[in-house]
């Protein structure tokens, strides 16, 4: 009875807003629980309408959104832990790596405000500003920036930490911050857990580095690859590698062995060709009679064919060496133009 009683002096409209909540649990396979915190309301509206077709944002006071969880299932009411201050509910189809990577996209850099927390070291760089001299020489200074005048501008003479992770920023150094165009802080929707078919998914787990995973998928596949080439493990994608390893191997065996064999007889006519003109070659540069005059005219043949093929080297060369020294002309020449014509 004092249930009944309660509940009859809850006002219709959050009893509705549970209902609500309730089917939009009930509706979607993934539930995630957001962060809205420091997100101005017009700033919201946009996000809600880039995620209309991907997911359902909806923001409900923290005790609506508890009571509609809590008369869920059990796996449901594991969400309730990661229900904060300024607590929003989204609904998908999306697996949780892909929410979480749409939500991370709607974040966009935003200016910090006087008292807040550094998210990280802000970094003022190095650089000439558009100010002219005047107040805001002092008013940088103040802040702990390193400003100076320098041919009737306002410089930043060194690049410098001006607050530090976890560090408050005060009022003047958030203002300059500001005018600066710097913007420390990120402003969005800010996924703290996401729940799928009872296992809930914390940003820890989401968080994948895409081109570092896919860099390790291709390099294990690559060892993968040479592993079962090296032990001779035939598959559908190495059995084109194993048969010409296999091939390579045997030629090389049949030509060490002396092994008569055809496509082998030709490898060895042609080493057996260079060895004896190789000593051919010794045995005249000793003596000039040692060797016939057919032998001396393939001795001479062959030279002919090394210095044709050394000046074809030099040839090739001293092109590359042209061209380098054409473009590098080219290159000066239009950044002489670039100067000329700003």
């Amino acid at each position: 009875m004092e249930e009944d009683h309660h509940s009859s002096h809850i006002p219709q409209w959050k009893k509705d807003e549970v209902e609500e909540i309730k089917e939009l649990i009930n509706e979607y396979p993934i539930m995630g629980v957001i962060g809205i915190g420091g997100i101005p309301a017009k700033q919201l509206q946009k996000m809600r309408r880039d995620l209309k077709g991907k997911a359902v944002l909806k923001v409900a006071r923290n005790t609506l959104i508890r009571r509609a969880i809590d008369q869920s299932s059990d796996d449901v009411k594991e969400m309730d832990q990661y229900v904060d201050v300024q607590t929003a509910l989204v609904f998908t189809e999306q697996n949780p790596f892909k929410l979480f990577k749409t939500l991370e996209k709607s974040k966009s850099p935003s200016p910090i405000k006087a008292g807040a927390i550094a998210p990280r070291d802000i970094i003022v760089e190095k650089c000439e500003t558009s100010f002219p001299p005047g107040p805001i020489l002092g008013d940088l200074q103040a802040a702990g920036i390193p400003a100076a005048i320098d041919k009737g501008k306002v410089v930043i003479k060194e690049t410098k930490a001006v607050a530090k992770e976890g560090e408050a920023v005060s009022q003047k150094l958030a203002a300059m911050l500001t005018r600066l165009e710097i913007y420390p802080m990120e402003v969005g929707l800010d996924l703290r857990a996401a729940l799928e078919n009872g296992l809930v998914f914390t940003p820890d787990v989401l968080a994948i580095d895409e081109d570092k995973f896919f860099s390790d998928i291709v390099l294990a596949t690559q060892q993968a690859f040479n592993m079962s080439v090296f032990a001779a493990y035939p598959t559908a994608e190495n059995i084109k590698t194993l048969i010409a390893k296999a091939t390579t191997e045997s030629r090389n065996l049949g030509v060490n062995a002396v092994v008569l064999e055809p496509g082998i007889v030709d490898i060895l006519l042609g080493k057996a060709q260079s060895e004896m003109l190789s000593v051919a070659s010794i045995a005249s540069s000793n003596n000039e009679e040692a060797v016939d005059d057919e032998l001396k005219e393939a001795l001479g043949a062959a030279a002919s064919a090394a210095a044709v093929a050394t000046e074809t080297v030099e040839e090739a060369v001293d092109e590359k060496e042209e061209e380098e020294e054409e473009e590098s002309a080219e290159e000066d020449g239009m950044a002489g133009l670039g100067a000329l014509f700003g």
